[in-house]
């Protein structure tokens, strides 16, 4: 087999999303401190149970679509927890599970932060393409998540939410 390694434009285009994907989270983690003290990370999970018609998921479906471990979302539920933004409960389907609920406070703060999130996001991200590099970009990493998650297994539903 032969080695292959990336063109010039290939590898400025690697290094531009690495740094896309190291320096846009800081920025969002930044804002979402300044106006509501918590994480991205933190937000993810509301912004995942406020998209739930009952504001409501499994663990483990939770810590699928907010994109962390298991250990790390139980540490993230906590904290919110604390606050008395989520609450936790053993599952109804299978008295195994437990579920995580999103309190009516838990609803405010996701309402209160979510349109400066969207303009940090709009800013961030989005501001500086024209619609067509937008819809391009769009189709690019649409073809990425296709080829590393074929069977669909990492984006259920993610499409169709509204986290920023």
């Amino acid at each position: 087999m032969t080695e292959r390694w990336l063109d010039d434009q290939q590898q400025r285009t690697w290094r531009a999303w690495l740094t896309v994907a190291e320096v846009l989270p800081r920025a969002l983690d930044a804002q979402l401190q300044r106006d509501a003290g918590i994480s991205h990370a933190a937000y993810v999970v509301l912004a995942m149970l406020s998209e739930s018609p009952d504001r409501s998921r499994r663990m483990s479906d939770l810590a699928r679509r907010a994109n962390q471990s298991q250990s790390r979302l139980s540490h993230t539920v906590a904290r919110l927890e604390e606050r008395g933004w989520v609450r936790r409960r053993r599952s109804t389907d299978d008295r195994r599970g437990n579920v995580a609920v999103l309190t009516d406070a838990g609803w405010d703060v996701v309402r209160a932060v979510a349109p400066g999130h969207v303009e940090a996001v709009r800013m961030g991200f989005f501001d500086p393409l024209a619609p067509e590099l937008t819809q391009a970009l769009c189709e690019a990493l649409e073809r990425v998540v296709e080829r590393l998650d074929p069977e669909h297994v990492l984006r259920a539903e993610r499409q169709a939410g509204t986290e920023g």
